[in-house]
This record gives C-alpha cells, structure tokens and sequence, in this order.
C-alpha cells in the first residue's frame, strides 16, 4: 500500500488535470459553438458557449490556485456541477425535441439501401434511427453525470490538502 500524496504533489497534479481539462472543454466547446454558428443554429451556438464557460471557470479555479487562493477549489468544483447542469439540459432538450423529420437529413440513400438489404421496411428503419438518437443523447447524459460528478468530487476532496500546500508556500 503506498502512503498518501505529499500536499504539494496533490496540489501540483490537481493543477495540472484543472489546466487540461478547463482547455480541452472551452476549446471543444468553443469550436462546436463556432461551427454551430457557422451553420446558423443559434441555441446550438447559445449551448457551445455556456459549456465553453465551465472551461473558462475552471481555467480560473486553477488560476487562483496558483496565486494562492485557496478559493480556487470552490471554483473548480461550481465548473464541474455547471458544466455537468449545461450538458444535462441540452441532453434534456435534445430527448424533448426529436422531430422524425431530422431522419430524413440523417439518413443517406445509401445507407436507407443498405438497411432495405437488410430487410428493414421503411418504417423499421426510421424507428433504428428515432432509437439511436435517444440512445446516443441517454448516453452522453449518463457519461456525463459520471464524468462530471466524478471530477466535482475529486476536486471537493482534496480541498484540506491543497489548502496545506497553500499554507506551506
């Protein structure tokens, strides 16, 4: 068994992991909300932006961190549980607002051919499409729960030890 992290090293791989995940959410963010605008979707954009907002606010978190701040945690944690509520409503939306004829823009000819080679009827195949849609966003939902609820509490349970590395320096 090995003996628990020094508070600094916590601090320092607690940084670390709030950097790259702060940039890698507001750049991912960021692009989608680029493309969706690009596209002319205005709620996609409206979403990319409030999801590239938990990047940013957890880039701040570890900012403070580094000055410092022990109030950087409160940060980092408020990220997650936004991030995890932004994601959590757009997947709401998404499984609220299925319209069948998005399956007619999802669907290729070629790929409605294959299924027919299957021995789908038409209407077999717009139900495979209608379920994966509700499966795909359930599953980004439940990822994410995880995911994010995951990261809030790993940063909320190392919150006494970064504020004994802070005392330190």
């Amino acid at each position: 068994m090995r003996p628990p992290l020094l508070p600094a090293e916590t601090l320092s791989r607690l940084l670390r992991l709030a950097r790259l995940d702060g940039t890698v959410v507001l750049a991912l963010a960021g692009a989608f909300a680029l493309a969706s605008a690009l596209g002319g979707n205005r709620l996609e954009v409206l979403i990319g932006v409030l999801i590239a907002g938990a990047g940013a606010l957890e880039l701040h978190g570890a900012g403070l961190l580094r000055t410092g701040q022990v109030r950087g945690i409160s940060w980092l944690v408020a990220s997650q549980l936004y991030l995890l509520a932004a994601v959590l409503g757009y997947v709401g939306l998404r499984l609220i607002s299925f319209e069948p004829a998005l399956i007619n823009l999802i669907m290729t000819d070629t790929l409605r051919q294959r299924y027919i080679e299957a021995g789908l009827t038409h209407a077999q195949i717009d139900q495979v499409v209608e379920w994966s849609y509700y499966l795909t966003y359930a599953i980004v939902g439940v990822v994410t729960l995880f995911y994010q609820g995951g990261m809030a509490l790993y940063y909320f349970r190392r919150r006494d030890a970064v504020a004994k590395a802070l005392d330190e320096v």
